[in-house]
């Protein structure tokens, strides 16, 4: 039987860049919008913030087969009509994107679902939330000038707490401060985690991270977390009981992270708190998950 190939969707302005058009569509409407996007549907848009993410989710391949290990859907409030420059421009840079809804400005979070998506990536905070609401793994893909190189290893990091794991102990930190956090987690150190949005996603690559000898692997992980000993061993527990292999796992007692991002060399970088992720953009490609205890 054939295992089930990595969905990941996508909204067309975080593949591409459609400010300008978007532009006027808030400042002129739909019916300029839709002019303009017709004008111009033999002009190739240019890159967006998730980009080079895409070429490399394209570019894992079966080692044994050949066959593409993940299939990228287009997700659209475009109109089919409107919708032409997007595939156009998807054509012209030779992108595997063959499955597509185009919802004509309503939201195509639904999609997600009906597709099967393990991963969903938008521009538009309200489609993501209501995504992650449906058990969806889901960030809002943030502006920033960084771009990875679309060839070579895969390199995706993850905050802990409410991103790979739930939010309880986000919440003894947020409501009773980190004498108390700490204290929790010494004392349920042999207590697993629940799973927070992102765990299926994690699971999910680690399947095909399982296909490849660690040392000829396509794509490397890390957890990136502000924890610090001895809050560490409840989270290494947790994936152990997972049986989750993380190659790498950063504990920073609170510094910023954006630094660390860098070093570690991460394509991509998915956490819940708005701080964390704007010292993160300015160095690698961030999605914000809107889950838990911060975002409430």
């Amino acid at each position: 039987m054939t295992e089930r190939k990595l969905i990941v969707a996508i909204s067309s302005r975080a593949l591409f860049d459609l400010s300008d058009s978007h532009s006027i569509y808030e400042t002129a409407g739909v019916d300029d919008y839709a002019r303009y996007q017709i004008e111009h549907e033999n002009e190739i848009l240019k890159p967006g913030s998730a980009f080079n993410l895409v070429k490399k989710f394209l570019n894992l391949h079966d080692p044994e087969s050949n066959d593409p290990l993940v299939d990228v859907i287009l997700l659209s409030r475009n109109s089919a009509d409107t919708g032409l420059r997007v595939f156009n421009s998807i054509q012209h840079y030779d992108l595997r994107i063959t499955r597509a809804a185009f919802t004509s400005g309503s939201t195509p979070y639904p999609y997600a679902e009906a597709f099967a998506a393990d991963l969903f990536l938008s521009t538009h905070p309200d489609d993501v939330a209501k995504a992650l609401a449906a058990n969806i793994a889901a960030a809002t893909i943030l502006p920033s000038a960084s771009q990875t190189d679309p060839t070579g290893q895969f390199k995706i990091a993850f905050d802990g707490d409410a991103v790979l794991f739930s939010d309880e102990a986000e919440k003894i930190y947020q409501q009773e401060g980190l004498t108390a956090f700490t204290h929790n987690e010494q004392e349920q150190a042999q207590t697993p985690l629940p799973g927070g949005p992102f765990k299926g996603f994690l699971q999910a690559l680690q399947r095909i991270q399982r296909k490849f000898p660690d040392d000829h692997c396509p794509i490397r992980t890390a957890l990136v977390t502000a924890r610090s000993a001895p809050a560490h061993e409840r989270v290494i527990r947790t994936l152990r009981y997972w049986d989750i292999r993380i190659d790498e796992a950063i504990f920073l007692g609170g510094l910023s992270k954006g630094d660390f991002l860098k070093a570690f060399g991460a394509d991509c970088f998915f956490d819940d708190q708005n701080g964390h992720c704007e010292s993160a953009r300015q160095h690698v490609t961030t999605g914000h998950v809107p889950y838990g205890v911060t975002n409430t």
